[in-house]
């Protein structure tokens, strides 16, 4: 792992709905809370089946009146973590990590583009409003399904004016990612978070603008893909084990719950340490991670446990390798 976490006890001091199926969760922690850098998220305990689990969320704003604030999506196709949450009231305790960074925002670049997709904006939210403050040229795209689901738009326009520009599905707008990067200053960053599908838009026209990949700066979520979650059958011949993946669970965590020992750190689809090899397909494997690229992904030969997924049948796989 690239740290150990620390738990601590915490209470859910109030929630707030931000749209339909976005709330706004603000935890108070047992001990002080530490103003939390751009692009940090904690680590909470959720109870799924029974079972404890924990899950990742960015963090909004810079707990200036002791609390962690956190917006959750409810997600019909999660695997749990959200409906927890939900389910709590304030009051609620609950076990959290300190801040941690694995999106860290680097300063004194002379040009941003910063594109949110969907609740991927939680983590671009604090760096728009970091580099606005610091009086940084700066640009952001945020992109939703419906306009109710514009999560924190009001505040971001009041701060970037018309440096903010949003996008909705339903409406049919759609951003210009060529245009957006090649308006970029050749120095400038982007940053980028939303489902898989703009991520992998994303990073392919930043491929082709040849511009170096160390600038192009990602968060991912891991939940979503080309088809909708379903239970799926894991076959390891070498071990001799067959494993049924349900739905709601990562084909990592089925594996590990089996006995079956695999590297891993993200556990978000981007570090590619828990990829494995695919021997046999029934169905379509669902690649959800952002390691693979796509012609990678189109051979089938590995897939990432943490988040990917077989639709209509079972994967055949062998973990031996560690190259």
């Amino acid at each position: 792992m690239r740290f150990a976490i620390d738990w601590q006890d915490a209470r859910l001091r109030a929630t707030r709905d931000l749209a339909a199926d976005i709330r706004l969760f603000e935890i108070e922690p047992a001990n002080p809370a530490k103003p939390p850098a751009p692009g940090s998220h904690i680590s909470v305990t959720v109870t799924i089946d029974g079972q404890t689990d924990a899950r990742c969320y960015s963090l909004i704003g810079v707990a200036e009146d002791g609390a962690y604030r956190i917006a959750v999506k409810r997600l019909k196709e999660s695997r749990g973590g959200s409906a927890y949450m939900w389910s709590l009231a304030p009051g609620a305790r609950l076990r959290i990590s300190e801040p941690q960074n694995l999106f860290e925002l680097t300063l004194g670049r002379p040009d941003y583009l910063l594109i949110a997709g969907g609740i991927g904006v939680t983590p671009i939210h604090g760096m728009a409003m970091t580099l606005a403050a610091r009086g940084a040229k700066l640009r952001m795209l945020y992109a939703c399904r419906q306009r109710a689901e514009l999560a924190f738009a009001d505040e971001l326009r009041e701060r970037l004016g018309d440096r903010l520009e949003t996008y909705v599905d339903e409406e049919g707008q759609r951003m210009d990612l060529a245009a957006a990067i090649d308006g970029l200053d050749p120095d400038g960053e982007l940053y980028l978070c939303g489902p898989i599908g703009l991520m992998e838009a994303a990073r392919r026209q930043w491929r082709q603008s040849g511009r170096p990949m160390e600038r192009l700066r990602f968060e991912s979520f891991g939940n979503s893909g080309r088809f909708a979650p379903e239970a799926f059958t894991v076959r390891i011949p070498r071990l001799g084990k067959t494993i049924t993946v349900p739905d709601n669970r990562s084909m990592l965590d089925a594996l590990e719950a089996a006995g079956v020992e695999l590297l891993s750190d993200c556990r978000r689809g981007e570090c590619g340490l828990c990829a494995v090899d695919i021997l046999a397909v029934e169905g379509e494997v669902d690649h959800r991670d952002v390691f693979f690229s796509d012609g990678q992904k189109a051979e089938n030969h590995r897939l990432c446990a943490c988040v990917s997924r077989v639709a209509g049948g079972g994967v055949t796989i062998d973990t031996a390798r560690r190259d």
